[in-house]
């Protein structure tokens, strides 16, 4: 199970959507994420690309966390399409982020 909102993950999704804009913002807000949080942001971006089955959630976790010698900010921040496979992540888990996102959009 994430341990991460899907609010938390639609603000990751739409911030990394405006890199170029909002990077300082998406870094400040992934360097506020508990390790329990980020690992699973990590593991849901690895479910978004393929580097993990959604039914091996917790191994990615579990992994994610074992593997943390990066920043996340800089790891994420790092990965080409990251709003890409975090939506991909999300749908493959059963996650919809859209409401969420619109309400971000909106400034809810």
């Amino acid at each position: 199970m994430l341990e991460i909102s899907e609010y938390k993950i639609a603000q990751v999704v739409l911030m990394s959507r405006e890199l170029e804009r909002a990077e300082p913002e998406l870094r400040a807000f992934l360097d506020r994420l508990n390790e329990d949080e980020a690992a699973s942001l990590v593991a849901l971006m690895w479910i978004g690309r393929d580097s993990f089955d959604a039914e091996e959630l917790a191994e990615a976790i579990a992994t994610a966390k074992a593997e943390a010698t990066t920043p996340t900010a800089d790891y994420l921040i790092g990965t080409p399409h990251l709003s890409d496979h975090l939506e991909n992540g999300a749908d493959a888990l059963g996650l919809s982020l859209s409401d969420d996102e619109d309400d971000l959009i909106r400034g809810g």
